[in-house]
C-alpha cells in the first residue's frame, strides 16, 4: 500500500479533474498530424479541420485533449477498450476525440520553471530541447519560444510526477 506523506497525486494527465462546470466537445483528429498525449493543448488546423498538436507558427490553441475512458471510437474494442491497439494513454491517431473547452484538468508540466497556483499558463512552440518539449505546458514565458493560453492558471504545483492541475476558460 502506498503512503502519501504530503499530498495526493495531481492526476492523470488528460483526465477531467472536476466534473462541474465542464466544456468537453467531440472534435475529427488530423490523420496528417494527429495528437500523441493526453492533456496536451491542440489547435483545429485549417486545411484538414482536425485537432492537431501545437507547432512553431501557431500563436493560440483551442483546448486541451482529454484522456476519455472508456472510449468508443475507430479501432478501438473489447469489453472498456481494454483491448485497445493505441495501447494505454495513447490517443488514437484518427477519428474522433474529446476537447477541453472549458474546466478544470490534469496535465503533465514541462519546462524548468515550478507552477503555482494562480499562475499562468503557456505552451512551448519552439522545436523540442530538453527540459522543454514542443505543445507542453510552461510555467514561465520565453519570448519567441511560448504562447500565453489565455484564460487558463495553474492551480496547485507539479505533484513529484511532473502533473499539475489547470483550469480553463474560453
Amino acid at each position: 500500500m502506498t503512503a502519501f506523506q504530503y499530498r495526493l497525486p495531481a492526476g492523470i494527465p488528460g483526465t477531467i479533474s472536476r466534473a462541474w462546470p465542464t466544456t468537453v466537445e467531440g472534435q475529427q483528429v488530423d490523420a496528417s498530424n494527429p495528437p500523441t498525449v493526453y492533456g496536451a493543448p491542440v489547435v483545429i488546423d485549417a486545411t484538414t479541420e482536425g485537432v492537431r498538436p501545437v507547432a512553431a507558427a501557431d500563436t493560440a490553441i483551442y483546448g486541451f485533449l482529454v484522456r476519455s475512458y472508456p472510449t468508443q471510437g475507430p479501432g478501438t474494442g473489447g469489453p472498456l477498450n481494454l483491448d485497445s491497439p493505441y495501447g494505454p494513454g495513447i490517443p488514437p491517431n484518427y477519428g474522433m476525440v474529446s476537447v477541453l473547452r472549458q474546466g478544470y484538468m490534469s496535465t503533465a508540466l514541462s519546462g524548468s520553471a515550478s507552477a503555482v497556483k494562480g499562475g499562468q499558463v503557456y505552451v512551448w512552440t519552439a522545436a523540442s530541447a530538453a527540459p522543454h518539449v514542443q505543445g507542453g505546458l510552461e510555467a514561465a514565458a520565453t519570448t519567441g519560444s511560448t504562447i500565453l493560453v489565455p484564460g487558463a492558471t495553474f492551480m496547485s504545483a507539479a505533484d513529484s510526477s511532473g502533473n499539475v492541475e489547470i483550469s480553463f476558460n474560453v
